[in-house]
């Protein structure tokens, strides 16, 4: 039995394609593959809490603080209490860091972004049966990806790292913080055009990096049409008759301008114009600039728009998200943050097109005008025009959502990912020396 370090940034119930990424691999690799994970990680909900205390934060009277689906979780508080350099100086007390001699404003910009678990860090450096076979960690560039080369040199034993690296934000484009991806023996990169990237920008060696995409619970969405989900559940609850026939856009990821989602309230007055029955659902954490431009898009007249938070959702798979992707007619993301994007795989799952940005990874996953549209990112005019045609023209939009359903089942069902994970974990730990 391989015994396996999972290192993420974060872990449910915080929502984000990596922390579930992370969540499936151990749940499925534990099971299907009896392998023994170790999960670490911070009480961190959302990306705030990763440096500010005022952040949302799990503590242990949550009944996920300590087991999410039968794997127990090993949560520790972030310190916020600490300056840089006094973290830096007690970094320098580890041995295993100054083996990987990196610059202290390098150190600093990592500490800088989060979370910084020094407890987490002396609770592994101190347990005496401190032997894993692999680490594993997401996403950069984030403090927990320094812990995780911390302890594979202590234990002289393989780390890899699923970046996620949003190459399309220039955030991600200080080739000081890059030079960290270069200590990990392996990086698993979601596309091809990531992995591109890495090689052509960052000098990576090719031979570092392995290529395996993201999953989805193909399944599960594609049997929410046939569902027993309460049918027009959003129109018949909220503020559409039953007899009229209006079109659902959807959204779900976090909401800010990354994500496309203050160019979709930006779109939404073009929208209307043409099409009068129309309304749109958001789902996912909200952001100040979104409430603020959604404030303003709520005074149009026919700007139909439901807003739902995690908070009002009760995970990965609560009622009102599936029976979202039920009654959906068009799936728009328009992003540059994404190293790949699950909720595409969701969509196509149940059978519905998807639009996304022509920038970052998204052209490799969406097959422009076979299973989706592509769009300029943060251009609501360009945005209003593709979301338009495509609501005007039912054929397409079911001819889009069964190409894609087709495309999931074949490549990207999460028990093809884990399969791939689990022949990549075999591979490097019986090769690494």
């Amino acid at each position: 039995m391989n015994k396996i370090l999972y290192l993420p940034t974060r872990y449910f119930p915080s929502i984000s394609g990596a922390e579930f990424y992370f969540q499936r691999m151990a749940e499925i690799l534990t099971t299907k593959y009896k392998y023994s994970i170790d999960i670490y990680t911070s009480n961190a909900i959302d990306f705030k809490a990763l440096r500010d205390s005022n952040g949302k934060r799990l503590f242990k009277d949550n009944k996920y603080y300590d087991k999410v689906n039968n794997l127990k979780i090993n949560r520790f508080q972030v310190n916020y209490n600490l300056s840089q350099n006094e973290i830096l100086n007690k970094l320098k007390t580890i041995p295993a860091l100054n083996t990987l001699i990196l610059k202290d404003e390098v150190l600093k910009a990592f500490i800088a972004n989060g979370p910084y678990l020094g407890d987490l860090l002396e609770n592994l450096l101190k347990k005496p049966d401190l032997n894993y076979d692999l680490i594993h960690t997401t996403f950069f560039p984030y403090f927990n990806c320094i812990i995780s080369l911390i302890i594979g040199i202590s234990i002289n034993k393989p780390v890899i790292c699923t970046p996620f690296f949003h190459f399309s934000n220039p955030r991600y484009m200080d080739l000081r913080i890059i030079e960290v991806l270069k200590k990990f023996d392996l990086l698993i990169a979601c596309t091809n055009l990531e992995k591109k990237f890495l090689i052509e920008k960052c000098k990576i060696q090719p031979e570092k990096i392995q290529v395996i995409p993201m999953g989805v619970d193909y399944e599960k969405f594609k049997s929410v049409n046939k569902s027993p989900l309460e049918f027009n559940y959003f129109k018949h609850n909220f503020f559409i008759k039953r007899e009229q026939k209006y079109k659902l856009i959807l959204f779900c990821g976090y909401k800010n301008y990354e994500k496309g989602a203050l160019s979709i309230l930006k779109s939404i007055p073009y929208i209307i114009n043409k099409i009068k029955k129309v309304y749109f659902v958001f789902i996912g954490p909200s952001t100040l600039a979104f409430n603020q431009e959604l404030s303003k898009i709520h005074k149009l007249e026919n700007a139909r728009i439901l807003n739902f938070t995690p908070d009002n959702l009760t995970g990965y798979f609560d009622k009102k998200k599936m029976t979202a992707f039920k009654e959906a007619d068009i799936y728009l993301m328009p992003s540059r943050s994404d190293a790949f994007g699950i909720s595409f795989l969701e969509a196509w799952s149940a059978g519905k097109p998807v639009i996304g940005a022509r920038i970052g990874a998204t052209p490799e996953v969406i097959r422009e005008n076979v299973d989706g549209l592509l769009v300029e990112f943060d251009n609501p005019e360009d945005i209003a025009q593709k979301v338009i045609n495509l609501l005007k023209n039912k054929r397409l939009r079911k001819k889009f959502g069964l190409a894609g359903q087709l495309k999931v089942s074949q490549k990207y069902t999460w028990d093809l990912i884990s399969n791939e994970t689990h022949s990549t974990y075999k591979n490097l730990i019986n090769n690494y020396k």
